[in-house]
């Protein structure tokens, strides 16, 4: 029987996933089909029944849905529970669904992938504290980086995030941009920046450093406004898309038991975001 997959989200119009996954169905020769599916905060609950009724195999949940997913299902990966944050669902084999979260495993794979292993001792920023900011600081320290600040508009998002890390330090927007020139490594793990969403700067990056390591989560556009200004600055910049191709390859393997191949997907993404 044909399986499907889907990602839920709101906005999600400019989701490369669906394009992503059906690829790699067709490179291992997979008979399955992977669909977008707009899904409003009001609407979860009934989304999540009718995906689990309607049969799909599994799904991705983005922004807005991570957190709020996580009473809805069944069983919950040990990691994706400490990181409060769900991107993939599995339906397990006795029809309960399992969630887990490949986003912070996926950056990080993305990180080393660009710049190396050898950074593991620089000062990192972690810019917002949401769900992705989460699973990132997580991943981060299970990797073997130990210096993570976190800067957020509401700075008891950050606090509590910390305080669940075990270390590191929470500030506000301002201390980060008057102490920018601290960190060797800044994220930036918000949807600022996103094509459908606003093209402001999370913060001013007037103290940054030439040579610093800047990557922003957001794929779409391929170069944000942020990036655009940190290379403008002499940064190293890395983008949101060697993290959206590894978490949706961890997520594949979750799925059906196989790694896809990321490098050809890496290619072909950026050919179409350019």
């Amino acid at each position: 029987m044909k399986k499907w997959f889907a990602v839920i989200g709101d906005p999600i119009s400019h989701s490369k996933s669906p394009d992503m996954h059906n690829t790699w169905f067709d490179e291992l020769e997979i008979d399955a089909t992977y669909i977008p599916i707009h899904v409003k905060t009001e609407d979860l609950n009934q989304a999540v029944a009718s995906l689990k009724l309607l049969g799909a195999s599994g799904w991705n949940v983005t922004v807005p849905h991570k957190e709020t997913i996580i009473p809805m299902l069944d069983k919950i990966d040990p990691i994706a529970e400490k990181m409060g944050a769900i991107n993939t669902v599995v339906r397990q084999e006795d029809g309960t669904l399992k969630g887990y979260n490949t986003d912070g495993a996926g950056f990080v794979h993305a990180l080393e992938e660009a710049v190396g292993k050898e950074h593991k001792d620089q000062k990192v920023l972690l810019i917002g504290a949401g769900g992705a900011s989460r699973g990132i600081a997580f991943a981060l320290q299970q990797y073997g980086y130990h210096q993570i600040s976190i800067c957020n508009r509401t700075i008891s998002k950050a606090e509590a995030i910390i305080n669940e890390l075990g270390e590191g330090e929470a500030l506000s927007l301002e201390q980060a941009e008057n102490r920018l020139n601290e960190f060797g490594i800044i994220i930036q793990a918000t949807s600022l920046g996103l094509s459908t969403g606003e093209q402001k700067l999370p913060i001013s990056l007037d103290r940054l450093q030439k040579e610093t390591i800047v990557a922003d989560i957001v794929y779409n556009p391929l170069i944000t406004p942020f990036l655009a200004e940190a290379e403008n600055k002499g940064a190293k910049i890395v983008t949101g898309l060697g993290m959206f191709v590894h978490q949706g390859a961890i997520a594949f393997n979750y799925w059906l038991g196989q790694y896809p191949n990321t490098e050809k997907m890496m290619n072909r993404l950026m050919e179409q975001l350019k």
